[in-house]
């Protein structure tokens, strides 16, 4: 994965679109009662803010703490997939109720009913955002990142 501080940034910013973008087009999904075609397009208009929030997050904060709770699971001896898993399911920890209340209080006009909201947002978000990134998204962008360093490093 990346080696370089400017890889590091590189790899947390398409993750964090990634992420932020599926949970978007979830959310929007939930609160329109089912998926449309629509909703692809009307993510488009919480990304500007959603977006480098996640990656400011990721890159600050989120990054070096799901690391260290995620090495009081493993060890670096471990098989490389099981510290994979174990770095992404702290992510996903981490980042979910952070980024639902972010999301309570900019989207949902939750009134005095912030911490409801806030706690029904995060348990719908958090099955999803975990499969999402173990199955999915974060398996794409790791392959993405992995080819494109590849790519770069033949010529």
């Amino acid at each position: 994965m990346p080696k370089t501080k400017l890889q590091n940034v590189i790899f947390t910013i398409i993750m964090a679109f990634v992420m932020v973008y599926a949970m978007v087009c979830y959310n929007i999904a939930i609160d329109k009662g089912g998926m449309s075609n629509q909703i692809f397009l009307l993510a488009f208009h919480e990304m500007p803010i959603m977006w480098p929030i996640a990656a400011i997050l990721e890159f600050f904060v989120v990054e070096k703490l799901s690391k260290f709770l995620a090495f009081r699971i493993v060890s670096p001896t471990d098989k490389p997939i099981f510290i994979t898993l174990a770095i992404c399911s702290m992510i996903v920890c981490l980042m979910c109720p952070v980024m639902s209340l972010i999301a309570t209080v900019l989207f949902a006009h939750p009134g005095n009913q912030v911490i409801a909201v806030w706690l029904q947002k995060f348990a719908l978000n958090f099955p999803m955002a975990l499969c999402w990134q173990i199955f999915f998204g974060g398996v794409f962008v790791r392959n993405l990142f992995t080819w494109v360093k590849k790519a770069i490093h033949h010529k």
